[in-house]
């Protein structure tokens, strides 16, 4: 079972991508669509036998390293944070799986994608019942690699090559600070095997490198490596361009798995990060800020799956200031229901393009509605959730997280509910603006598209329809286990509050009107959407208009990528070129290759000097022998 869970994903990513020339397009799909299904009811067992069973349990399955002081195995570790990442991740992932059959259907190499669907599954699984931090960090490079592969899946797109190396070289920035987290972790520790890393914390709370707190150092390193993964503000630039991957890509990635990875990093390193109060107010910092600075893009940008991406941005940074004020179980609870309402925009969004013949845009939409109902309907109950309008999911969750947020009572806890807020009204508003322009008023594609409009096939819709069942009842499901009543029993320890961490108590006695304000603050934003769009549509075009720097700002995302081109990718092609033509050319090929032409042309110099004349040869030699003898005469004279 908890084997299992882990090791189907990668059965059936090894029978498609090795066999799948062999079996055929419809065996590779459902070879892996069934691995996936078995890991997920594995993953299902697996988490009711650590909740409600035996507790929390380690397989270990062989030895990996043991050099020196350091020895890693190879283990899972179930306890309650991995069994509901474990559950969450073979659940979904199945049914993004499920879906692809149908979205996938007429690409050219099936077996190629799903055998790339089912690696990043199990290096994400991989990451999750690591047991030690050489483990975790191999699963955190497995899902690097894959989403790699995943994103440039269409290689023949040039877009889609470059989007996957900006995620691969992105990510490696925040890779460089995760090693040296696990590097300084090992050298605190003398250990990067959780068990003794979290036992050994009280011992270390006075121990300093390089004058800094070793635990805030090692907290800050690690959320670094965190934010890459999970796509903070500063490392958040290769997320939207992910999307140039197949929608069930993004589901994947954006739902799940890899943007996932860094709020449950900073969840499981919780023993460490309790005693880090600098690095904690870090974490609430920029997560905040990304929350609002991610919901700002998606109020302006025009392709559908942008959208998304930039709300999945924003509610990650939700997730990081939960952790930050230490409502580490918030953020867990927000990870997961947001799993099931995200996978299910994208999914919308997927079906959507499929009915458009492709089309992405939002602005060549419209007038759909009543041709795809069913994907209408979903996309509905998404947003209702996104929005965190009651009683669905993302209600649950992320009005639990603005309740952290005031109950930490810290500046930098005000901040984040503040930004927080703000973000409520903008999700809202960005989410109806999605709707409306996609679905309603008049038709804006041309007549040809629209006459093809149609809804998507079973086997799309009927993850959709679990998806949404997910997204309506997982908030009250989940809510008492999670962070209600029953959460020190229901986390079991797999997640630590340090004493003087009394956030998930005061939380529950925060003033009336703050559970009350987000759902207002969604109930603001899609009234301020519908007024836009729906009632006074011109309003849009002439706020673009009147407040052009804003809007232009906003669309260009900040300008981060043109911050990033100018500092850093024009001086580093600069100074390559540099190396290339000076350095390399010149001096390194310049040197050899110009002794080398010396030799050439004074050997062609020689050449002309053999004539095959014996005349020309007699000459040369009285000449020689005047010569000698005038210099012997010369020298005798002296």
């Amino acid at each position: 079972m908890y084997v299992g869970a882990i090791f189907f994903p990668l059965l059936g990513a090894t029978i498609s991508g090795f066999l799948g020339r062999w079996i055929g397009d419809r065996a590779a799909q459902w070879s892996t669509v069934v691995c996936m299904a078995l890991a997920a009811a594995c993953g299902i067992l697996a988490f009711i036998e650590t909740v409600m069973g035996n507790g929390a349990t380690t397989v270990r399955i062989a030895t990996w390293m043991n050099v020196g002081g350091l020895e890693v195995a190879w283990a899972l570790r179930y306890d309650t944070i991995a069994a509901v990442m474990v559950m969450m991740v073979t659940f979904v992932s199945t049914l993004i799986h499920l879906y692809s059959v149908g979205y996938m259907s007429h690409d050219a190499t099936i077996p190629r994608f799903f055998a790339y669907l089912s690696l990043f599954t199990f290096m994400m699984l991989m990451l999750v019942t690591a047991d030690n931090l050489a483990q975790l960090f191999f699963g955190w490079e497995g899902v690097g690699l894959a989403s790699y592969l995943l994103i440039g899946y269409w290689y023949e797109k040039e877009s889609a090559n470059a989007a996957a190396m900006k995620a691969f070289i992105v990510n490696r920035v925040g890779d460089l600070f995760f090693m040296l987290g696990i590097a300084l972790t090992f050298h605190v520790f003398g250990s990067i095997e959780f068990d003794v890393i979290f036992a050994a914390v009280p011992q270390h709370l006075d121990t300093a490198f390089l004058g800094v707190p070793a635990l805030e150092l090692v907290a800050v390193l690690l959320f670094l490596g965190a934010c890459g993964k999970s796509a903070q503000i500063g490392l958040h630039t290769w997320l939207p361009d992910a999307m140039e991957g197949p929608t069930p890509v993004s589901a994947l990635i954006h739902a799940a798995t890899m943007v996932t990875a860094g709020v449950f990093l900073v969840c499981r390193m919780s023993p460490i990060f309790e005693y880090a109060p600098t690095a904690l107010a870090i974490v609430t910092f920029v997560g905040a800020t990304t929350a609002f600075f991610a919901a700002t893009i998606g109020c302006v940008q025009n392709d559908i799956k942008r959208v998304i991406a930039y709300s999945t941005c924003s509610q990650l940074g939700y997730m990081f200031f939960a952790a930050g004020v230490g409502a580490y179980q918030v953020a867990m609870f927000h990870l997961f229901t947001h799993a099931f309402f995200k996978a299910l925009l994208f999914l919308g969004a997927g079906s959507v393009i499929h009915a458009m013949s492709d089309e992405q845009d939002i602005r060549r939409m419209g007038g759909i509605w009543r041709k795809i109902p069913v994907t209408y309907g979903v996309m509905w109950v998404g947003s209702l959730a996104l929005a965190g309008i009651p009683f669905f999911a993302g209600y649950y969750s992320k009005d639990a997280i603005l309740e952290a947020a005031f109950a930490a009572h810290s500046a930098v806890g005000m901040y984040a509910f503040v930004c927080g807020m703000a973000a409520a009204v903008l999700t809202a508003f960005y989410s109806w603006r999605l709707l409306i322009l996609t679905f309603h008023g008049a038709p804006r594609a041309d007549h040809h598209t629209m006459e093809h409009v149609h809804e998507s096939p079973a086997v799309m819709l009927l993850p959709l329809l679990v998806l949404a069942a997910g997204a309506i009842g997982a908030g009250w499901l989940f809510y008492p286990s999670f962070i209600g009543a029953g959460e020190h029993a229901f986390w079991a320890g797999s997640i630590h509050n340090a004493e003087h961490n009394h956030v998930l108590h005061d939380m529950h006695e925060v003033p009336a009107w703050v559970p009350i304000a987000p759902a207002v603050a969604g109930a603001v934003g899609i009234l301020t959407a519908y007024v836009m769009y729906m009632f006074a549509p011109a309003v849009p075009a002439m706020l673009a208009t009147r407040l052009r720097g804003l809007y232009l700002f906003l669309l260009n995302k900040w300008y981060f990528d043109e911050l990033y081109d100018r500092i850093l990718v024009r001086p580093t092609l600069a100074t390559a070129r540099v190396f290339w033509k000076t350095g390399d050319a010149r001096i390194i090929d310049g040197m050899p290759n110009g002794a080398a032409a010396l030799v050439a042309e004074a050997s062609r110099g020689a050449v002309r000097l053999q004539t095959g004349r014996v005349a020309n040869y007699a000459f040369t030699m009285i000449i020689g022998l005047v010569i000698f003898v005038s210099l012997f005469l010369t020298g005798l004279a002296r």
